[in-house]
């Protein structure tokens, strides 16, 4: 595993910095190191915008074949440009959901006419995408998935009933790719159907869910009786399980190097709070703070041998400890941030800095639940990892 970079690419880490320092300012000057984490639900239309002009300036599905609408970027490159994007201060993509899960699982397993049709909004910054996975009582067993869907006799369209939950910027996005149960009888990761559903239309609600940090980027979705054309199936019915599976290993891609320069910045402003109240003295600080940067640095070098390997959707086991690893320093990171600022970590005031790392706390805790909790990620660990003998399950007939 090469871990430098070429005098060329390095040439290119210069232009991707300069053309940020020349954009993100005037109208997206206020986006710097804005909606990420618990900050999603911050200047949405701004974040639109901008989305549209990394698009006229070529910045959108970097990794993309050319032919359609990509860069066709080295896997150094990307690399390269999703750090110094973060570096900058590039505010948390929109287009995230559209750019780096479903538009790589349609070019792995769309037909041509899906990817004619969803590939280009999703390059223009033009239409934006959410994920129905989790519901009530699918979270991390997501194979528990209740939502129905089934076939009109009559147009072919696929109907949908059920709930989805902790959906990211439903009420931001024009469409939804949804896990849905095709196969009466049906239990566990069987007899499922991906979707591609587009919002606007009778038949879907959208409910926002306010949290304890005061933003509210997640929703309740209800499906009652909505529909899709017959050709928004992505697979065949009943392979919903393997594409979803699939979409999730895209999850582990290139962006997780953008996460971790956003990770660096945090950390900065707990090294920043350290120095200026003098917690920094502390020899107990101190250790805290090297071991967390040592995490940093373990979890760079990590994220580059797992993406040495095929980016085909399929999960490595470098892939399978990422989670785990990033949730578990993350949340540390957060309870890390409230006791280097002591008592000023409980009170609200107009500082930006306090007020970062007091959402960085709240919204870290549930790093270790949401997308898998720490005993999910552990079995995939042990199981799929390590080969280690399955947890014993309930028989699926």
């Amino acid at each position: 595993m090469e871990l430098g970079f070429s005098t060329e690419d390095e040439a290119f880490r210069n232009e991707v910095a300069c053309w940020m320092a020349e954009h993100l300012r005037g109208d997206f000057e206020c986006l710097r190191h804005r909606g990420g984490p618990g900050d999603e639900d911050a200047y949405p239309a701004e974040r639109k915008a901008w989305e549209q002009t990394l698009a006229a300036g070529g910045w959108t599905c970097v990794g993309w074949p050319t032919d359609h609408g990509g860069r066709g970027l080295s896997l150094a490159r990307q690399i390269i440009f999703h750090e110094e994007y973060a570096r900058a201060g590039g505010p948390g993509r929109m287009g995230h959901i559209g750019e780096g899960l479903i538009g790589p699982t349609i070019l792995a397993f769309g037909t041509d006419e899906q990817k004619s049709r969803f590939l280009p909004g999703i390059v223009q910054g033009t239409e934006f995408w959410c994920q129905g996975y989790s519901e009530p009582n699918a979270g991390s067993d997501l194979a528990n998935v209740q939502t129905k869907a089934h076939r009109d006799p009559g147009s072919g369209e696929w109907i949908i009933n059920g709930q989805k939950v902790w959906t990211s910027l439903a009420h931001e996005s024009e469409w939804i790719f949804v896990l849905a149960r095709c196969e009466a009888g049906s239990v566990g990761n069987r007899g499922l159907v991906f979707l591609l559903v587009p919002l606007d239309q009778p038949g879907i609600e959208i409910r926002p869910i306010r949290q304890l940090t005061g933003t509210a980027e997640f929703n309740e979705v209800f499906f009652d009786g909505a529909r899709t054309a017959p050709s928004n199936i992505i697979g065949q019915p009943g392979e919903g399980w393997s594409i979803a599976m699939a979409l999730l290993g895209f999850e582990r891609g290139v962006s997780t190097l953008g996460q971790q320069m956003h990770f660096y910045r945090e950390f900065d402003l707990v090294c920043q709070v350290a120095r200026d109240n003098g917690a920094d003295r502390n020899p107990m600080f101190r250790a805290r703070l090297a071991h967390a940067w040592m995490g940093l640095k373990v979890m760079r070098y990590n994220a580059l041998r797992m993406l040495s390997g095929p980016q085909d959707g399929s999960l490595q086991r470098p892939a399978m400890i990422y989670k785990y690893y990033w949730s578990n320093w993350h949340r540390d990171l957060g309870k890390l941030a409230m006791d280097v600022l002591g008592v000023d970590g409980d009170i609200v005031v107009n500082d930006p800095v306090r007020t970062r790392l007091q959402q960085l706390f709240l919204f870290s805790r549930a790093d270790t639940i949401y997308a898998g909790t720490n005993e999910i990620q552990l079995n995939i660990i042990a199981e799929r990892a390590l080969g280690m003998p399955r947890e014993p399950r309930p028989s699926l007939g």
